[in-house]
């Protein structure tokens, strides 16, 4: 029986999950594997990913190593529900299953059992590293600490500055930067040096020459620019040295928890969100120009979305306009703003700036659905961006107001499976501008209905449904 991990995304969730599935297969007596690449990795997210003979021993991969896929129908999928090893034995025995897939990161939570619960850090200690990899576990090992030190991972890379800025689910991933002044100070009062550990090398040298707060590279990571993955590992085990760590719910903070068994702290150990957004505030009220634009935009989104559900439309719009003043790309604050507007009532604001929105992308892109449809639409991590929003969208959509109709048409088909409602709207909608091409292309989307996520027969008579729509 194999206990699988199946993941092909990042370095950290990689070994995350690879230590909760060796932890559990050695608990259970069980065959621990991996999937891992053993050609060059060129997705951009995942830098930190080198090829499996990079990272691990020869040894490690003879044992344990499955190659770069696996047959997903070969194997039960773990998480989610309570399960003990009487149900898998069982379930393995009725369905021919090989094993069972580990991906899940809180896998373990679901474990019953009376006897020793699996050690994850013993696990991941337990991998046969590769010899560059372990040197870089060795050097942060030797390092030499100037006293008790608490790790504060400053994450930024796709969330802070990528394409993941504008779905903003993500954000509690992060601790933001223009915090990290007030939490290198909170640290300091309780005896603890902080160690600064990011991915934006000019904030981290401002925020350790505002503060005396160490970087990594004070201990030597500089010595392993341009590779990546051996950064990675020697940061993580630096972190992993420190008596506790702060960070959002990131990964690679996580690993480095269970590397050296010490505490993983999300903010609210140190401020409440209320007052951690205040302290960003005078923060950015007072030194905004020393940040990058986007660190500030954050800044802003994050205490945004802390205090969504806490303040009025009015001083939504006032962060949100901030965000986007630094962030014009960013149409995910143009689609907050609109919802801030009619929660207020404003019908016709929010309606300009999705007239003007649609219309702008609708120049560089004429296939529906266009990137702010997208944002509305699709699931993130099992989250929705605009989930909160949908009903005053409905309810500008039910006065009258076309731009709104056509983003909730669309809601209506995707997200609600409401797709009686959804043709309806769509129909109204060209009535009301029959000459408007973008309503003409938003029907026809509507009435070809979801688009089928596997099956090739379904997904070839979904194709062959857009040509039959092309008349409407």
């Amino acid at each position: 029986m194999l206990i699988v991990v199946n993941r092909e995304d990042g370095l950290g969730g990689r070994l995350l999950a690879m230590a909760n599935a060796k932890a559990l297969a050695d608990r259970l007596g069980y065959r621990f594997g991996f999937i891992w690449s053993s050609r060059d990795i060129i997705d951009q997210e995942s830098h930190t990913v080198d090829v499996v003979g990079k990272i691990f021993s020869a040894d490690f991969i003879d044992k344990h190593w499955l190659g770069d896929t696996i047959k997903v129908a070969d194997f039960g999928v773990l998480g989610g529900t309570a399960f003990a090893q009487s149900d898998l034995e069982a379930a393995a025995r009725g369905g021919k299953l090989r094993g069972w897939i580990c991906d899940d990161f809180d896998v373990l939570d679901f474990f019953r059992d009376q006897g020793v619960q699996p050690d994850r850090s013993e696990a991941l200690r337990a991998f046969g590293f590769a010899p560059a990899v372990r040197q870089a576990l060795d050097a942060a090992g030797k390092c030499r600490f100037p006293g008790p030190m608490a790790a504060l991972h400053l994450r930024s890379g796709d969330i802070v500055y990528g394409h993941h800025r504008r779905r903003l689910v993500f954000a509690d991933k992060v601790i933001p930067s223009t915090l990290a002044k007030a939490v290198v100070s909170e640290l300091s009062s309780k005896g603890l040096t902080t160690l600064l550990v990011g991915q934006d090398r000019a904030t981290l040298d401002y925020v350790s020459a505002q503060t005396g707060a160490m970087r990594t590279d004070d201990f030597g990571a500089a010595d392993f620019k341009g590779e990546e993955a051996l950064s990675a590992f020697f940061e993580m085990a630096l972190m992993a040295r420190c008596q506790q760590i702060h960070a959002g719910n990131s990964i690679y903070a996580a690993v480095a928890s269970v590397m050296g068994e010490v505490p993983c702290l999300d903010i609210s150990a140190l401020f409440s969100k209320p007052r951690a957004s205040e302290i960003i505030m005078q923060e950015l009220q007072a030194h905004q120009a020393d940040y990058h634009p986007l660190e500030a935009a954050f800044g802003y989104q994050w205490s945004f979305l802390s205090l969504e559900d806490k303040i009025d439309p009015a001083r939504a719009r006032e962060l949100l306009e901030k965000a986007q003043a630094l962030d014009p790309e960013n149409d995910a604050y143009d689609l907050k703003l609109a919802a801030a507007h009619f929660r207020e009532g404003n019908y016709p604001a929010g309606e300009a700036m999705l007239k003007s929105l649609m219309i702008s992308q609708s120049r560089l892109r004429s296939k529906i659905p266009l990137p702010m449809m997208d944002i509305l639409t699709d699931r993130i991590g099992g989250f929705l961006t605009m989930a909160r929003d949908f009903e005053v969208f409905l309810a500008a959509a039910r006065a009258g107001y076309p731009y709104a109709m056509a983003c909730s048409a669309y809601v209506l088909l995707e997200v609600l499976d409401d797709r009686k409602s959804a043709v309806e709207m769509a129909a109204r909608l060209v009535k009301i501008e029959p000459g408007n091409a973008i309503f003409r292309r938003i029907r026809r989307r509507v009435e070809l209905g979801k688009k089928p996520k596997s099956g090739r027969l379904a997904k070839a008579r979904w194709r062959l449904g857009r040509l039959k729509t092309l008349w409407i």
